[in-house]
């Protein structure tokens, strides 16, 4: 087991599927002599060229487009974008184009693309740069939505996705690239829309994805000290939802809370709770409480951006209130 970054774990995916497909390659914005927002494709353009490396005018429209038709014509790109924000100026091509094509033409066209993007708040990027259109992205049908949320699951999630013969939105939390944990050097691969349990626990389930789960352990740790038995899902993504996993973790602790880093309301969590309570309704013990951001812009002010995301405490205040119930 090697202890890598996430950001180490998304550089060694992405270099893997460029050294075995010659049909994979990456473009966006700065990820060739820059190396990327995040350096994730640092030194990239000099060990693969620009073949295979592609530095694109600042058009999300532009490049994604491209991406879609590079993908019908049985090429797997790889599109990076800075943030997922910028996905707002290519939904017609995300949504219309790549989420559809498939379908509409009966199974003659595949759009085998992953678009990575750097998303959610916490960093001090402003409200333009802060935004969580996973939760938005996941409702299209067409395509996948994962979330991974440390290094291994990062790197088996990003080698299914790009093997995937459908779109794959690769939501990838800017709070995650430094964090650190195990890998296997064997290969391995995570399948999409499968859910991972990251805690056992008895009293009740927590639920969330991305940089949630590392607020759901904080928070976990803290009800421990009381002797709540906290159990967590990881759900890794966000489409498809591994709702097996979830509603069985609900029938064995019969209370639930769940957490959405991206606005409470409309928020991903909020479909998940409407689904597990249909299908657990006769276990439940209580209500299932969401708990997630606050409903303004994004600020750039660093304790009023704290104060709008949410935290272990409140994670914890939403579980005492299940379990009191």
């Amino acid at each position: 087991m090697a202890n890598i970054t996430f950001r180490e774990a998304i550089t060694r995916g992405l270099e893997e599927a460029i050294e075995t497909d010659e049909n994979v390659f990456i473009m966006g914005e700065d990820i060739g002599e820059y190396g990327g927002a995040y350096s994730v494709t640092k030194g990239f353009i000099e060990k693969y060229g620009e073949k295979r490396i592609k530095d694109t005018p600042i058009s999300e429209a532009a490049f994604v487009g491209a991406g879609v038709g590079a993908a019908s014509a049985g090429l797997r790109p790889i599109v990076e974008l800075m943030s997922i924000s910028f996905s707002l100026v290519a939904f017609d091509q995300i949504v219309n184009m790549a989420a559809n094509l498939r379908y509409m033409s009966g199974g003659q066209i595949k759009v085998p693309m992953v678009i990575r993007a750097p998303t959610g708040a916490g960093v001090q990027l402003g409200a333009t740069h802060s935004q969580s259109f996973e939760t938005w992205l996941a409702e299209v049908p067409g395509m996948y939505c994962a979330c991974p949320s440390n290094p291994r699951d990062a790197l088996g999630l990003l080698r299914s996705a790009i093997k995937s013969d459908n779109p794959v939105i690769f939501a990838e939390h800017s709070h995650l690239y430094g964090s650190r944990g195990e890998v296997p050097e064997e290969y391995f691969e995570i399948p999409l829309g499968e859910a991972r349990l990251d805690r056992e626990g008895d009293d009740l389930t927590l639920v969330s994805y991305g940089y949630g789960v590392h607020i759901l352990r904080e928070a976990a740790d803290a009800m421990a000290e009381d002797g709540i038995d906290a159990e967590i899902i990881d759900l890794r993504s966000l489409s498809p939802v591994d709702y097996p996993t979830v509603v069985a973790s609900v029938q064995k602790t019969g209370r639930a809370a769940m957490l959405d880093t991206a606005r409470r309301n409309g928020g991903a969590m909020a479909e998940i709770v409407s689904e597990v309570q249909e299908r657990a309704m006769d276990w439940l013990d209580g209500p299932i409480i969401r708990v997630g951001s606050k409903d303004v812009p994004w600020p750039y002010n660093r304790n009023m951006e704290r104060d709008i995301l949410p935290d272990a405490k409140e994670v914890v205040d939403a579980a005492r209130r299940v379990i009191a119930f």
